[in-house]
């Protein structure tokens, strides 16, 4: 029989988030439970092409029930609001060498993929959602880069863009101090910057909510391209 895979549910009042506790970024919402799980199932195959050669271990389900629910976590209001934000236990422990090098394969792979999905819609009019909703590529781009700078200080790391810096050029300085903070934490080591609430998040978190935003948008951009 195929193990199953382990799965964590964040349960807010109005929405549920269903994410897989080994592969950060496969993480999708529904109104309950069984529409979170149903979600998370049918964004598989897209979440394994997402990140290629990252993703060879990963073989997406075909059915619901190769899901196992190993925890449920009470959400908040940014739960609702549509973002994931409470820590599985499982991120809480240790990293080892291995483990460190697949969690940052799989951010760079989120990465990668947004980028690609971004520069392959320049030019390209979004569609907009039933009220006219949603945000114009150059803003969706700026969203995420806000994003990752917001990142950044839970996860230890520090940034300063040199002046007249433009957004490609900001986006790879914060990528490189994340993962840089990301891998003297998993050897060890203090941060290259404690924030002032000297609250930490635990790097697979870290790793956890910026590959699912790059994800969760990539995704958004590819549905409402032409």
């Amino acid at each position: 029989m195929a193990s199953l895979i382990p799965i964590y549910l964040e349960i807010g009042q109005r929405r549920v988030f269903a994410g897989a506790m080994l592969w950060a970024g496969w993480c999708r919402s529904g109104r309950d439970e069984d529409l979170a799980l149903q979600a998370l199932l049918d964004y598989g195959n897209r979440y394994k092409a997402a990140l290629g050669r990252a993703g060879r271990a990963f073989q997406p389900p075909t059915d619901v029930s190769a899901l196992e629910v190993v925890e449920r976590l009470q959400g908040n209001a940014t739960t609702d609001f549509g973002a994931p934000d409470k820590t599985p236990s499982a991120d809480e422990s240790p990293l080892d060498e291995g483990e460190a090098k697949r969690q940052a394969s799989i951010l760079r792979a989120s990465w990668s993929a947004f980028d690609r999905t971004a520069k392959a819609s320049i030019g390209a009019t979004l569609r907009k959602g039933p009220r006219g909703g949603g945000r114009e590529l150059h803003a969706i781009v700026d969203h995420v880069l806000g994003a990752e700078r917001a990142y950044l200080s839970p996860a230890g790391g520090v940034y300063r863009a040199p002046p007249g810096a433009d957004g490609a050029t900001e986006m790879a300085g914060v990528r490189r101090a994340l993962l840089k903070a990301l891998s003297a934490r998993a050897r060890g080591k203090p941060p290259p910057r404690t924030p002032r609430s000297g609250k930490l998040w635990a790097p697979r978190y870290v790793v956890r909510r910026s590959a699912w935003h790059a994800l969760d948008h990539a995704w958004e951009i590819e549905d409402r391209a032409p």
